[in-house]
C-alpha cells in the first residue's frame, strides 16, 4: 500500500482526478467503482474539469455503483443511485449503457448481488476502485466483520454506520438498516485501488487503516500488503487536527 499525505482536501481531489485520469489513459475502456461520500465527491468534480480539458476521457469506461439501501426508490433525494447520478454520471456525460448498478428495490436481495458479481466478472474484473472510508473501517457497506474474500451481498448496517449516515436523513431513525454491497473480494481485485480519505474526524480509523493489524475487523486494513492501493489522505485526517 502507498501513502500519500497532501496538505488539504483541495489537493487530495486534484490529485485523485489526476490518478483517475491517468488509469483511464492506460485502459481507456476502465470498469470503475466509485464510492459517494464526502471525501471522494470533490474529486469526481475536478474529474469533469479535465475532461472539459481534454485531459481525461471516459467515453469508453463502465461505472459501477458501490452499494445501495435496500428499499430506497431512485427518486429518494437521499438515494445513493441519486448521489451517484447527480455527482458522477451528469458531470461526466457518461451514458446508460456504461453503468451498472444495483436495484435497491429487488425482490431477492442475494440474487441482486449475485448479479453485480458477475457483471464485474464478464469485464475482466474491475480495472479502478474509488473507495471513502467509513467511521468503522468500513469499505463500501463491507460492514466489519468483513473477510477479504467476500462477494457483494446484502448487509445489516452497523450502529456506527446509521449514526453517521443520519445527517443525510435528519434522524438515526430515518437511516435504512440494510443495503447491497459490492464486496470485498471484487474491491480487493481491482487493478487499482484509491482509498480518499480527508477530516481530522478520520484520524483514528485512518491510523488505524494503515498502522495497525489486518484482519475482518477493520475491513479497510486489508488493503495493506495491496501494491495497486494508495491511500490519499489530507494533513488533518492523517494528522487529526
Amino acid at each position: 500500500m502507498e501513502l500519500v499525505i497532501l496538505p488539504d482536501a483541495d489537493a487530495v481531489a486534484d490529485a485523485g482526478a489526476r490518478f483517475f485520469a491517468r488509469a483511464l489513459t492506460d485502459e481507456p475502456a476502465l470498469p470503475a467503482v466509485v464510492a459517494t461520500g464526502n471525501s471522494p465527491i470533490a474529486l469526481y468534480a475536478r474529474l469533469a474539469a479535465l475532461q472539459a480539458a481534454g485531459a481525461a476521457d471516459v467515453r469508453a469506461m463502465t461505472a459501477f455503483q458501490l452499494d445501495t439501501y435496500v428499499g430506497v426508490a431512485d427518486d429518494d433525494p437521499r438515494s445513493l443511485w441519486g448521489w451517484m447520478h447527480r455527482a458522477f454520471v451528469v458531470p461526466l456525460g457518461l451514458l446508460p449503457a456504461q453503468i451498472r448498478r444495483f436495484d435497491g428495490l429487488a425482490p431477492e436481495p442475494a440474487a441482486e448481488c449475485a448479479r453485480m458479481d458477475a457483471s464485474i466478472a464478464a469485464v475482466g474484473g474491475l480495472g479502478l476502485a474509488v473507495l471513502g472510508l467509513g467511521p468503522n473501517g468500513h469499505l463500501g457497506f463491507n460492514e466489519p466483520p468483513s473477510a477479504p474474500d467476500a462477494p457483494s451481498r446484502p448487509v445489516a448496517l452497523t450502529p456506527e454506520s446509521v449514526r453517521s449516515n443520519a445527517r443525510y436523513w435528519g434522524d438515526e431513525d430515518r437511516v435504512p438498516r440494510h443495503a447491497l454491497t459490492m464486496g470485498m473480494a471484487p474491491l480487493l481485485g481491482a487493478r487499482r485501488i484509491l482509498l480518499v480519505v480527508t477530516g481530522a474526524h478520520k484520524h483514528g480509523v485512518l491510523r488505524a487503516t494503515v498502522e495497525g493489524p489486518a484482519g475482518p475487523d477493520l475491513p479497510a486494513s486489508w488493503l495493506q500488503g495491496l501494491p495497486q492501493a494508495i491511500v490519499m489522505a489530507d494533513r488533518a485526517a492523517w494528522e487529526g487536527a
